[in-house]
């Protein structure tokens, strides 16, 4: 939640200040420390100057690398499924029919047809941490935005790990999990069931549209809290932790209302209803996700959809793929459009991939041996393919991808080097990031 509490109370704080102006930040992910604690932290510390971001979409379920990036026309037909290739722009490389606009810039993606290392779990957790979930340290591994949060800090008027997901219905879908690193560094999550509690004086993120109400409300607060006296004697930690909530950057950043129609129409809209027990195929979100990165949120990470397709498989990748494919394209464009993809990485992937044999109903079944990613931007080598599966795409025969090996390549595009960077557990034993095999890509460098 994120509320102001401006409502007249009687009494006051050991240090002078009135109850009324007390600042409540715990949807930021502050858990124990006080913002103003944080801030001086940064100070002290040294926060880290990069404005690299990352945007990561996770598709829950596991998508079809089959149907999507890696299609098998070679295969019988019980494997090879019901849809055609397309050429794209890069000579070479061709991807799914229903992909028609990723097709069309495929210079600007990289497309990781043989990701290894995953188990057969439907959970959102390796897609996040880069770790299995087993024989995890005291207080559970750290999602990647997570770790970015505890060493670089962030912009002074953005939280510095925004989850954008809605609350799923398979619990193990859903990030934003606190971790060895501390409440301090979990996301902010303003979507879903919490945005009922992310309030500022009054006003929700459903009236954010309603810009008369929202300026009211800031300067009615910053009125009352001046007449009362209430910031007198604050150290210059607690006035910046005020401006901060006060300055409306963050709330600006999750207001649509205005963008150019023209862009918003290129995102899509998608659909807001729940996909199987997973999320809504909203497109907006990858446009917001844009907006936040932009306004210094160092990682965003989206859910997208359902794909755990046991039936059916082809009609419902006929209504996902062709959303999806407009999501995505638009999000990579306007980061190009706007000289943010040197700056901004996009990875896309689910926790792993789909069995060659389709099954009586039309679908196909959890393969954990093999799976896809998406790359884009970062500053990488893009418009390639790297790795291949074998005849029957069920088993990676050449280049395998090691998720640790993705995720070193988010933090070494996001400045950090993941191979000689450690972050303190529970106990103060530090742990590196990725395990000591894996490096960055060289593919994409």
């Amino acid at each position: 939640m994120l509320n102001l509490l401006s409502q007249k109370t009687s009494g006051s704080f050991c240090d002078g200040v009135s109850r009324r102006s007390f600042l409540r930040i715990g949807g930021l992910g502050l858990g124990g420390l006080t913002f103003p604690q944080l801030l001086r932290a940064e100070s002290e510390q040294g926060r880290g100057k990069s404005q690299k971001a990352l945007i990561l979409v996770y598709l829950p379920g596991g998508p079809p690398h089959q149907d999507m990036f890696d299609l098998k026309m070679d295969a019988p037909a019980e494997i090879r499924g019901e849809f055609s290739p397309i050429r794209t722009n890069v000579a070479g490389i061709q991807i799914c029919e229903h992909l028609p606009r990723m097709a069309r810039m495929a210079d600007k993606f990289t497309f990781v047809r043989s990701v290894v290392g995953a188990k057969d779990r439907h959970e959102s957790f390796q897609c996040v941490t880069g770790r299995l979930n087993d024989n995890v340290p005291p207080g559970g591994w750290p999602e990647i935005g997570s770790v970015v949060s505890k060493l670089q800090f962030g912009g002074t008027a953005v939280p510095n790990y925004v989850n954008l997901s809605q609350k799923m219905q398979h619990t193990p879908y859903n990030q934003g999990r606190t971790s060895f690193l501390g409440a301090a560094h979990a996301p902010f999550m303003p979507m879903g069931s919490v945005k009922d509690d992310m309030t500022l004086n009054g006003v929700t993120i459903e009236r954010l549209a309603d810009r008369r109400a929202l300026l009211e409300s800031f300067d009615g607060f910053r009125r009352e809290t001046d007449a009362s006296g209430a910031m007198t004697g604050v150290d210059a930690f607690t006035g910046q932790a005020f401006d901060i909530l006060t300055s409306s950057r963050l709330l600006k950043a999750l207001d649509l209302s205005g963008e150019d129609p023209k862009l918003r129409a290129r995102y899509g809209k998608g659909t807001d209803k729940v996909q199987g027990d997973a999320a809504p195929r909203l497109n907006e979100q990858f446009l917001l996700a844009r907006r936040l990165v932009e306004a210094g949120v160092r990682v965003v990470t989206i859910s997208y959809s359902f794909w755990d397709w046991h039936g059916s498989n082809f009609k419902i990748a006929k209504d996902n793929l062709p959303d999806f494919d407009q999501a995505i394209t638009a999000l990579v464009q306007d980061l190009h459009d706007r000289g943010m993809d040197k700056d901004v990485s996009v990875l896309a992937w689910g926790e792993f991939g789909r069995s060659p044999r389709i099954n009586p109903q039309g679908g196909r079944d959890h393969w954990p041996n093999v799976s896809c990613a998406l790359l884009a931007g970062g500053g990488m080598k893009n418009g390639q393919v790297i790795g291949s599966t074998d005849r029957l795409g069920g088993e990676a025969a050449e280049r395998p991808v090691h998720f640790q090996e993705i995720f070193a390549t988010m933090y070494n595009n996001l400045g950090i080097n993941p191979n000689t960077t450690t972050v303190p557990d529970l106990t103060g034993r530090p742990h590196y990031l990725v395990d000591g095999q894996f490096q960055p890509m060289k593919e994409v460098a």
